[in-house]
């Protein structure tokens, strides 16, 4: 008799048991979930930040371009230009030399 009581009382407690350790494992569960929500949250609004870098970084590297572009054509035009007068700079430079009078003879 005492047996049986005490197989009962330890099968109550065990079912108490059990059940308590259900309950843990389901709050452990959703505090899990949870954790695992917020984690992916901030993975996504990381992905998103990293995607704009980039859309930015592409963006500045195509007007850096552009810029260089213009810049190496102005130069270009330039020396072209300083190419077409340089014929006649050297002329005149040329022509100031031969019609020069010597200092050295008197």
């Amino acid at each position: 008799m005492i047996l049986s009581i005490i197989g009962i009382i330890l099968g109550v407690v065990a079912i108490g048991l059990f059940i308590w350790l259900r309950k843990e494992q389901k709050i452990d569960n959703n505090l899990h979930a949870a954790e695992v929500d917020h984690t992916h949250q901030g993975m996504n609004a990381l992905m998103n930040d990293f995607n704009n870098y980039q859309v930015k970084t592409d963006r500045k590297i195509a007007e850096l371009k552009k810029q260089l572009e213009i810049k190496t054509k102005s130069a270009e035009r330039r020396m072209d230009k300083m190419n077409k007068s340089l014929p006649s700079v050297i002329r005149t430079v040329v022509g100031h030399i031969e019609f020069a009078r010597p200092l050295d003879k008197k």
